[in-house]
Formats: C-alpha cells, sequence, structure tokens
C-alpha cells in the first residue's frame, strides 16, 4: 500500500505527525477539533522557549498545512524547528521528515535542523532513505483520523504531564 502523495494529497499538519509518536489518542482529540494545549503549562513553556530563542529569525513560517519554526535559506534551505527536550525526539524526528517530505512535493530541497536551545544542541534530519517511512505514518495519521471514536489511551509516564490527560484519565 504504498501511496504516492501529491501535493493536494497532503493536508496533514506536523502536529498531528507529531502526535502520532507520542500518542494515537492525543492525535484523534487533536484532529477532531479537541485541543487542550491552551490550558497546559507545558505548552506555555515550549512556547516561551521558542519566542525567546533565535533572535533576527523570521519565525512561523506557514506553507500550506504546515508551520515551521523558523528557515535559514543557504546553499540548502533549512527548516528549523525549535523543540524544548529530547524526551519525544522520535516525534521531533518525524514532523521535520513530513515538513521535507511535503516541500520536496513542492520542488523545494531542504534539511532539517532539530534545534534544543535548553540542551544547546541540534541534529540535523534528512529525507534520504527515509520516504517510506514518512508515506507510512501519514497513512497511519489518515487513518486514525478517520476512526469513529479516539483509540484507547496507553498510560504512560508521559500521560501525566499531556494536556489530555484529564479526557484520558479522569
Amino acid at each position: 500500500m504504498d501511496k504516492a502523495y501529491t501535493e493536494e494529497d497532503l493536508w496533514i499538519r506536523g502536529t498531528e505527525i507529531n502526535y502520532l509518536f507520542i500518542c494515537p489518542t492525543k492525535l484523534w482529540y487533536f484532529a477532531h477539533g479537541i485541543t487542550m494545549e491552551q490550558e497546559s503549562e507545558w505548552v506555555d513553556l515550549g512556547r516561551f522557549l521558542h519566542e525567546k530563542s533565535y533572535f533576527g529569525e523570521e519565525k512561523g513560517i506557514n506553507i500550506g498545512p504546515i508551520s515551521i519554526d523558523f528557515i535559514k535559506k543557504n546553499e540548502i534551505v533549512e527548516v528549523h524547528e525549535v523543540k524544548k527536550s529530547k524526551s519525544m525526539e522520535k516525534a521531533h524526528e518525524m514532523q521535520a521528515l513530513y515538513y521535507l517530505y511535503y516541500l520536496k512535493k513542492l520542488g523545494i530541497n531542504a534539511k532539517a535542523i532539530l534545534n534544543y536551545p535548553k540542551l544547546r544542541e541540534t541534529k540535523e534530519v534528512t529525507l534520504e532513505d527515509r520516504e517510506k517511512e514518512v508515506k507510512d505514518a501519514i497513512e497511519e495519521v489518515e487513518r486514525i483520523k478517520s476512526l469513529p471514536v479516539p483509540p484507547d489511551p496507553v498510560n504512560s509516564k508521559k500521560c501525566r504531564k499531556c494536556a489530555y490527560y484529564e479526557i484520558c484519565w479522569v
């Protein structure tokens, strides 16, 4: 089931790809307009970190359904994502890969840089040899979004800091 996606097919937000790797239940709620992030102190902390880091960069670049933290135009376009910790690194990486995949469909060759300002670290991500992984993630996001009810939550230590905790566990 290796579908060749076009730009028109790709109306998935990067946050949805990110949430797929954090919690499918959270993804379902978010995709169905149930947003709890405005109540979360952890989201506020991340927003503050994003706003106070990387002065001089134009932030919040929207291209179709994706919202890139900032872009640098060097020999190759650099897509930058600012994250507060590496605890969800796989989700961050897949979100960045999705952005690269989306941009490639627009004819833009790019690489992604994950920025962890609190840790003073960066990680480069390239799409090379990873397109199938992105396509599989897109299919899974579409599948979860199409469910009539959210998938059952899986209790993990991440849950206690999640903005959706009360919906799932209280």
